[in-house]
């Protein structure tokens, strides 16, 4: 298996480079702005600028690659991402950091679809599995890893700003000196809301509101550790604990969804979610211990479901469509981290550090009315027409040319 990795080390190594830049740029930021004193309000702006960002790079990445290529593309996304760290750490400003934050995401999003794309067009479906996992964990990593970087850091000055911009310089080098040859054009979403509702209604509504609850807590955890008198080293593992927890139980929940309807799975997860929001609510906790054990058990929660919702969707996908039903669903997933931070950079700032359980539990509320409406509406799909579930990197981070490298249909 190594060996026949080893032509896509440079892939591989450019996306560890690009992730772990983007790790530590997502959380310098809210925690720096935090000691700035910005309001809650703008810091809930840098996701909602991000997502918006993000979005729009899934859009628009393929037809920039059409027109000067993968490699100038590559390269001109990852040195714009660069310049717009250091530009952050030049210019200590919400009203400045947010458009720079939406560009942030642009690029970082069209930058992982060249390189995923890239992965996919080199890898024939006999190791097509091994390398989609290997890239999924490097995706973890690298997340995880960059926003460990600032355990114990004192992020008052420039020195972290230019450390992301340094990785983003470093994802350049792999690529740039890689003899793999150019992909295939990348893969464009057109987005089909009436086929990706009637294909099933519970993902659609469920991918918008899960992007609300990650969206949020991804953007607004260190704000809310900030508030509440949590040192930097706490709030780095209040962020990150919780993902990890999420990933450890992909594999476990996603066996559970394969035996079960997907739905009630889907629904245990939301109750588990809300359950670990009223913990919140009802102790507010003060210590770092205290709010990484409840976090954790959030984070098994949340980060799980997406890839429910995504394997339920691929279950009533018509031969030949489950990319396109996933990329549809990964926009509206991105939607919903559009508006979650807005939402709760808003109530934070009206009702406090708090605001932020309130914000996803809502969203988590939805999802089990939702589902249990949907659930006696529609029979579940038969165990032998399941489509086999697959975890998946964070959505967060995911894109459309993420379902490409992991279609089960050329597996």
């Amino acid at each position: 298996m190594t060996t026949r990795l080893l032509p896509l080390s440079a892939l591989l190594l450019g996306s560890l480079f690009l992730l772990t830049a983007g790790g530590i740029n997502g959380l310098v930021l809210p925690i720096r702005g935090s000691n700035e004193g910005f309001s809650a309000f703008s810091l809930g702006l840098l996701g909602t600028g991000w997502a918006t960002g993000y979005v729009l790079g899934c859009l628009f990445t393929p037809r920039m690659v059409s027109g000067v290529g993968h490699i100038r593309a590559f390269g001109t996304l990852a040195a714009t991402a660069a310049i717009v760290v250091l530009l952050s750490s030049m210019f200590p400003n919400p009203w400045a950091w947010i458009p720079l934050r939406a560009i942030s995401g642009f690029c970082f999003a069209g930058a992982a679809m060249i390189v995923e794309s890239w992965l996919s067009e080199e890898v024939d479906a006999s190791i097509r599995g091994q390398v989609f996992g290997t890239y999924a964990m490097i995706n973890l990593i690298g997340s995880t890893g960059g926003q460990m970087i600032l355990i114990g850091a004192d992020v008052s000055g420039h020195w972290y700003f230019m450390l992301a911009a340094i990785f983003y310089c470093l994802a350049l080098i792999p690529t740039a000196i890689s003899a793999n040859r150019a992909p295939a054009p990348l893969f464009e979403v057109k987005l089909n809301i009436p086929r990706l509702w009637q294909n099933s209604p519970v993902a659609v509504f469920a991918a918008l509101m899960i992007g609300v609850s990650n969206g949020t807590f991804a953007t607004l955890a260190a704000v809310y550790g900030n508030k509440i008198g949590l040192g930097t080293t706490s709030i780095v593992l209040f962020c990150s604990v919780p993902v990890l927890a999420g990933a450890l139980c992909q594999i476990p929940v996603g066996k559970a969804s394969d035996r079960f309807d997907r739905r009630k799975v889907l629904v245990f997860l939301a109750l588990v979610a809300i359950s670990a929001e009223t913990a919140f609510l009802i102790t507010a906790p003060e210590s770092g211990i205290q709010n990484i054990l409840i976090g954790s058990l959030l984070g098994a929660a949340i980060f799980a479901m997406y890839p429910i919702v995504l394997a339920h969707a691929n279950d009533y996908a018509e031969a030949g469509q489950s990319v396109q039903i996933s990329g549809g669903l990964l926009m509206f997933f991105g939607f919903g981290s559009v508006a979650g931070p807005f939402f709760g950079g808003a109530a934070l700032s009206i009702v406090g550090p708090l605001a932020l359980f309130w914000t996803m539990i809502c969203a988590h509320v939805l999802i089990v009315l939702f589902s249990i409406w949907r659930i006696s509406q529609r029979v579940s799909a038969t165990s032998d027409a399941k489509a086999l579930f697959q975890a998946i990197p964070l959505a967060r981070t995911s894109t459309p040319e993420t379902e490409v490298l992991a279609d089960r249909e050329q597996s």
